[in-house]
Protein backbone atom coordinates (compact mmCIF):
# COMPACT_ATOMS: atom_id res chain seq x y z
CA UNK A 1 0.00 0.00 0.00
CA UNK A 2 1.59 3.46 -0.85
CA UNK A 3 1.72 5.85 1.82
CA UNK A 4 -0.83 8.91 2.05
CA UNK A 5 1.54 11.77 1.41
CA UNK A 6 3.18 10.38 -1.69
CA UNK A 7 -0.42 9.17 -3.49
CA UNK A 8 -2.14 10.16 -6.61
CA UNK A 9 -5.82 11.44 -6.87
CA UNK A 10 -6.19 8.14 -9.02
CA UNK A 11 -4.38 5.71 -6.28
CA UNK A 12 -6.47 7.29 -3.24
CA UNK A 13 -10.00 6.88 -5.30
CA UNK A 14 -9.20 2.98 -5.08
CA UNK A 15 -8.34 2.65 -1.47
CA UNK A 16 -10.88 0.93 0.63
CA UNK A 17 -11.01 1.65 4.40
CA UNK A 18 -8.53 -0.69 5.39
CA UNK A 19 -6.28 1.01 2.67
CA UNK A 20 -6.98 4.00 3.60
CA UNK A 21 -6.11 3.34 7.14
CA UNK A 22 -2.93 1.90 6.47
CA UNK A 23 -1.67 4.41 4.04
CA UNK A 24 -1.98 7.12 6.94
CA UNK A 25 0.13 4.43 9.42
CA UNK A 26 2.91 3.96 6.62
CA UNK A 27 2.66 8.42 6.42
CA UNK A 28 4.67 7.88 9.79
CA UNK A 29 3.01 11.13 11.42
CA UNK A 30 3.60 13.26 9.06
CA UNK A 31 -0.53 13.05 7.73
CA UNK A 32 -2.46 16.65 7.17
CA UNK A 33 -6.15 17.20 7.29
CA UNK A 34 -7.85 20.15 7.01
CA UNK A 35 -11.34 21.10 8.35
CA UNK A 36 -13.64 23.47 6.52
CA UNK A 37 -16.99 25.02 7.43
CA UNK A 38 -18.90 24.58 4.34
CA UNK A 39 -21.57 27.52 4.74
CA UNK A 40 -18.59 30.30 4.78
CA UNK A 41 -18.34 32.12 2.36
CA UNK A 42 -15.69 31.19 -0.22
CA UNK A 43 -12.51 33.79 -0.34
CA UNK A 44 -12.74 33.57 -4.14
CA UNK A 45 -15.89 32.72 -5.90
CA UNK A 46 -16.68 29.39 -7.30
CA UNK A 47 -13.52 28.00 -5.18
CA UNK A 48 -14.50 25.74 -2.17
CA UNK A 49 -12.30 26.04 1.45
CA UNK A 50 -11.32 22.40 0.75
CA UNK A 51 -10.02 23.09 -3.16
CA UNK A 52 -7.82 26.11 -0.91
CA UNK A 53 -6.77 23.30 1.73
CA UNK A 54 -5.57 21.36 -0.64
CA UNK A 55 -3.70 23.46 -2.72
CA UNK A 56 -1.88 24.83 0.79
CA UNK A 57 -0.97 21.26 1.75
CA UNK A 58 -3.74 19.19 3.21
CA UNK A 59 -3.78 15.31 2.41
CA UNK A 60 -7.82 14.95 3.92
CA UNK A 61 -10.64 17.04 3.96
CA UNK A 62 -12.73 17.10 6.83
CA UNK A 63 -16.16 19.13 6.59
CA UNK A 64 -17.63 20.87 9.04
CA UNK A 65 -21.14 22.20 9.64
CA UNK A 66 -22.54 19.41 6.46
CA UNK A 67 -26.34 18.72 6.57
CA UNK A 68 -26.46 15.42 4.79
CA UNK A 69 -30.50 15.93 4.59
CA UNK A 70 -29.78 19.48 2.67
CA UNK A 71 -26.26 19.61 1.18
CA UNK A 72 -24.62 22.48 0.84
CA UNK A 73 -20.74 23.65 0.18
CA UNK A 74 -20.39 27.15 -0.66
CA UNK A 75 -18.22 27.23 -3.69
CA UNK A 76 -19.97 24.99 -5.85
CA UNK A 77 -22.94 24.98 -8.11
CA UNK A 78 -22.45 28.71 -8.48
CA UNK A 79 -23.22 28.91 -4.81
CA UNK A 80 -21.39 31.45 -3.07
CA UNK A 81 -23.46 33.22 -0.41
CA UNK A 82 -26.55 31.54 1.30
CA UNK A 83 -28.96 33.12 -0.39
CA UNK A 84 -27.69 32.07 -3.91
CA UNK A 85 -28.73 28.62 -2.47
CA UNK A 86 -31.21 26.50 -4.75
CA UNK A 87 -33.02 23.61 -4.17
CA UNK A 88 -31.18 21.71 -7.15
CA UNK A 89 -30.01 17.87 -7.14
CA UNK A 90 -27.05 17.14 -5.43
CA UNK A 91 -26.42 14.28 -4.66
CA UNK A 92 -23.83 14.08 -6.06
CA UNK A 93 -22.07 17.11 -4.18
CA UNK A 94 -18.98 15.03 -2.04
CA UNK A 95 -18.07 12.77 -5.25
CA UNK A 96 -17.94 15.81 -7.65
CA UNK A 97 -15.75 17.50 -4.59
CA UNK A 98 -13.85 14.59 -4.57
CA UNK A 99 -12.73 14.89 -8.38
CA UNK A 100 -11.92 18.48 -7.92
CA UNK A 101 -9.59 17.98 -5.13
CA UNK A 102 -8.17 14.06 -5.40
CA UNK A 103 -8.31 13.28 -1.25
CA UNK A 104 -10.03 11.71 0.82
CA UNK A 105 -13.52 13.27 2.23
CA UNK A 106 -14.54 13.13 5.71
CA UNK A 107 -17.69 14.87 7.47
CA UNK A 108 -18.38 15.87 11.24
CA UNK A 109 -21.22 14.29 12.57
CA UNK A 110 -22.20 15.07 16.43
CA UNK A 111 -23.26 12.73 19.21
CA UNK A 112 -25.64 15.36 20.78
CA UNK A 113 -26.73 13.98 24.60
CA UNK A 114 -29.58 15.44 25.55
CA UNK A 115 -28.52 14.36 29.45
CA UNK A 116 -25.42 15.98 29.24
CA UNK A 117 -24.49 18.27 32.05
CA UNK A 118 -23.99 21.80 30.14
CA UNK A 119 -20.83 24.20 31.01
CA UNK A 120 -22.32 26.98 28.37
CA UNK A 121 -25.99 27.53 26.42
CA UNK A 122 -26.55 24.64 24.24
CA UNK A 123 -26.55 25.13 20.68
CA UNK A 124 -29.18 23.38 18.54
CA UNK A 125 -28.09 21.53 15.21
CA UNK A 126 -29.86 20.18 12.18
CA UNK A 127 -31.00 16.58 12.51
CA UNK A 128 -28.77 16.19 9.48
CA UNK A 129 -25.76 17.05 11.25
CA UNK A 130 -26.11 14.44 14.34
CA UNK A 131 -24.72 11.64 14.82
CA UNK A 132 -27.54 8.55 13.85
CA UNK A 133 -28.45 5.46 11.86
CA UNK A 134 -29.63 7.65 9.21
CA UNK A 135 -27.15 9.77 8.98
CA UNK A 136 -24.35 7.06 8.99
CA UNK A 137 -25.95 5.89 6.03
CA UNK A 138 -26.47 8.76 3.90
CA UNK A 139 -23.12 9.45 4.29
CA UNK A 140 -22.35 6.10 2.97
CA UNK A 141 -25.05 7.26 -0.35
CA UNK A 142 -23.07 10.78 -0.43
CA UNK A 143 -19.55 8.91 -0.68
CA UNK A 144 -17.48 10.12 2.21
CA UNK A 145 -14.73 7.88 2.90
CA UNK A 146 -14.91 8.68 6.65
CA UNK A 147 -16.72 10.48 9.29
CA UNK A 148 -15.24 12.08 12.31
CA UNK A 149 -17.93 11.68 15.61
CA UNK A 150 -16.98 14.88 17.80
CA UNK A 151 -18.89 18.27 18.86
CA UNK A 152 -18.53 21.54 17.89
CA UNK A 153 -18.55 24.44 20.77
CA UNK A 154 -21.91 24.11 22.98
CA UNK A 155 -23.69 21.45 20.98
CA UNK A 156 -23.83 19.39 23.95
CA UNK A 157 -21.50 15.86 22.61
CA UNK A 158 -20.66 13.77 25.61
CA UNK A 159 -17.99 10.87 25.54
CA UNK A 160 -20.09 8.72 26.24
CA UNK A 161 -22.39 9.50 23.32
CA UNK A 162 -19.64 9.36 21.01
CA UNK A 163 -18.77 6.00 22.81
CA UNK A 164 -22.78 4.89 21.82
CA UNK A 165 -22.08 6.45 18.48
CA UNK A 166 -19.00 4.54 17.46
CA UNK A 167 -21.26 1.26 17.97
CA UNK A 168 -23.84 2.54 15.45
CA UNK A 169 -21.75 3.50 12.63
CA UNK A 170 -19.70 0.67 13.06
CA UNK A 171 -22.38 -0.99 11.53
CA UNK A 172 -24.39 1.44 9.44
CA UNK A 173 -20.75 3.50 7.86
CA UNK A 174 -18.38 1.31 5.59
CA UNK A 175 -15.70 4.42 5.68
CA UNK A 176 -13.19 4.91 8.59
CA UNK A 177 -14.49 6.29 11.51
CA UNK A 178 -12.60 8.96 14.01
CA UNK A 179 -13.71 9.70 16.81
CA UNK A 180 -13.28 11.94 20.06
CA UNK A 181 -13.11 15.37 21.42
CA UNK A 182 -11.04 18.44 20.30
CA UNK A 183 -12.73 20.24 23.46
CA UNK A 184 -15.30 20.74 25.65
CA UNK A 185 -17.97 20.82 23.25
CA UNK A 186 -20.04 22.27 25.96
CA UNK A 187 -20.46 20.09 28.19
CA UNK A 188 -18.82 19.81 31.89
CA UNK A 189 -16.41 16.47 31.63
CA UNK A 190 -13.09 15.94 31.52
CA UNK A 191 -12.34 16.30 27.31
CA UNK A 192 -9.75 13.09 27.45
CA UNK A 193 -10.77 10.16 29.69
CA UNK A 194 -8.61 7.46 29.02
CA UNK A 195 -11.12 4.71 30.65
CA UNK A 196 -13.79 6.53 27.94
CA UNK A 197 -10.84 6.20 25.53
CA UNK A 198 -10.91 2.09 26.08
CA UNK A 199 -14.37 2.20 25.34
CA UNK A 200 -13.93 4.00 21.76
CA UNK A 201 -11.70 1.76 20.96
CA UNK A 202 -13.45 -1.41 21.76
CA UNK A 203 -16.36 0.02 20.02
CA UNK A 204 -14.47 -0.15 17.24
CA UNK A 205 -13.16 3.05 16.51
CA UNK A 206 -10.29 3.04 13.83
CA UNK A 207 -8.55 7.23 14.78
CA UNK A 208 -8.79 7.94 18.12
CA UNK A 209 -9.64 12.13 17.79
CA UNK A 210 -7.51 13.99 20.71
CA UNK A 211 -6.52 17.67 21.12
CA UNK A 212 -3.48 18.95 20.41
CA UNK A 213 -0.89 19.77 22.94
CA UNK A 214 -1.18 23.24 23.78
CA UNK A 215 -4.80 23.72 23.31
CA UNK A 216 -6.51 22.15 25.54
CA UNK A 217 -5.77 23.39 29.59
CA UNK A 218 -4.98 20.26 31.20
CA UNK A 219 -4.07 18.12 28.78
CA UNK A 220 -0.90 17.21 28.83
CA UNK A 221 2.19 15.27 27.41
CA UNK A 222 1.61 12.43 30.17
CA UNK A 223 -2.07 12.11 29.29
CA UNK A 224 -1.75 11.90 25.76
CA UNK A 225 1.36 9.80 25.65
CA UNK A 226 -0.22 7.28 27.60
CA UNK A 227 -3.53 7.48 25.12
CA UNK A 228 -1.67 7.16 22.04
CA UNK A 229 0.25 4.18 23.27
CA UNK A 230 -2.54 2.73 24.34
CA UNK A 231 -4.15 3.34 21.02
CA UNK A 232 -1.54 2.07 18.63
CA UNK A 233 -0.89 -1.30 20.62
CA UNK A 234 -4.58 -2.31 19.28
CA UNK A 235 -3.69 -0.91 15.89
CA UNK A 236 -5.54 2.35 16.22
CA UNK A 237 -4.30 5.39 14.89
CA UNK A 238 -4.71 9.24 16.39
CA UNK A 239 -5.57 12.23 15.45
CA UNK A 240 -4.48 15.59 17.43
CA UNK A 241 -7.07 18.41 16.65
CA UNK A 242 -6.67 22.59 16.44
CA UNK A 243 -9.81 22.73 17.62
CA UNK A 244 -9.83 26.27 19.35
CA UNK A 245 -9.13 28.86 17.07
CA UNK A 246 -5.65 28.72 17.44
CA UNK A 247 -5.35 27.56 14.03
CA UNK A 248 -5.09 30.88 13.04
CA UNK A 249 -2.50 32.36 15.42
CA UNK A 250 0.96 32.62 14.87
CA UNK A 251 3.11 30.59 12.37
CA UNK A 252 5.57 29.81 15.38
CA UNK A 253 3.18 28.71 17.54
CA UNK A 254 1.85 26.31 14.94
CA UNK A 255 4.74 25.36 14.61
CA UNK A 256 5.68 24.06 18.57
CA UNK A 257 2.32 22.68 18.23
CA UNK A 258 3.20 20.46 15.70
CA UNK A 259 6.52 19.35 16.28
CA UNK A 260 5.39 18.49 20.23
CA UNK A 261 2.24 16.27 18.97
CA UNK A 262 4.41 14.22 16.33
CA UNK A 263 7.16 13.39 19.47
CA UNK A 264 4.09 12.31 21.16
CA UNK A 265 3.49 9.61 18.11
CA UNK A 266 0.43 11.09 16.45
CA UNK A 267 -0.64 9.79 13.13
CA UNK A 268 -2.67 12.56 11.51
CA UNK A 269 -2.80 16.52 12.69
CA UNK A 270 -5.92 18.05 12.30
CA UNK A 271 -5.99 22.00 11.43
CA UNK A 272 -8.97 23.67 12.13
CA UNK A 273 -12.06 26.11 10.90
CA UNK A 274 -10.98 29.24 12.10
CA UNK A 275 -8.84 29.60 9.15
CA UNK A 276 -11.04 31.58 7.13
CA UNK A 277 -8.68 34.17 5.54
CA UNK A 278 -5.17 33.72 3.74
CA UNK A 279 -3.14 34.16 6.86
CA UNK A 280 -4.86 31.16 8.26
CA UNK A 281 -4.65 28.99 5.14
CA UNK A 282 -1.14 29.93 4.88
CA UNK A 283 -1.03 27.73 8.39
CA UNK A 284 -2.02 24.47 6.76
CA UNK A 285 1.71 25.09 4.71
CA UNK A 286 3.42 26.21 8.32
CA UNK A 287 1.83 22.46 10.02
CA UNK A 288 2.68 20.60 6.77
CA UNK A 289 6.59 21.95 6.36
CA UNK A 290 7.32 21.33 10.33
CA UNK A 291 6.00 17.77 10.20
CA UNK A 292 7.24 16.52 7.17
CA UNK A 293 9.79 19.00 5.06
CA UNK A 294 9.36 21.69 2.10
CA UNK A 295 10.14 18.52 -0.31
CA UNK A 296 6.90 16.36 0.79
CA UNK A 297 4.61 19.95 1.24
CA UNK A 298 6.07 21.09 -2.10
CA UNK A 299 5.03 17.52 -3.66
CA UNK A 300 1.38 17.81 -2.21
CA UNK A 301 0.94 21.26 -3.96
CA UNK A 302 2.04 20.27 -7.23
CA UNK A 303 0.92 16.81 -7.64
CA UNK A 304 -1.96 17.07 -10.48
CA UNK A 305 -5.27 15.65 -9.31
CA UNK A 306 -5.35 14.46 -13.13
CA UNK A 307 -2.81 11.65 -12.02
Amino acid sequence: MKRLISATASEIAKMSREELKQSIKASEGRVVLSENVVLHPPLEANITYSEFSRAYGADLILLNGFDTENPVILGMYGENSLSQVTSTDKSEIIRELKRLVGLPIGVNLEPVDLTAQMAEDRITIASGRQATKETFQKANQLGFDFICLTGNPGVGVSNQAIVEAIKEARKSFTGLIIAGKMHGAGVCEPVVDQSVVHQMIAAGADVLLVPAIGTVPGVNEELLQAVIDDAHSQDVLVMSAIGTSQESAEPETIREIALRNKILGVDIQHIGDANMGIYGIENITVLSNAIRGKRHTAARLARSVNR
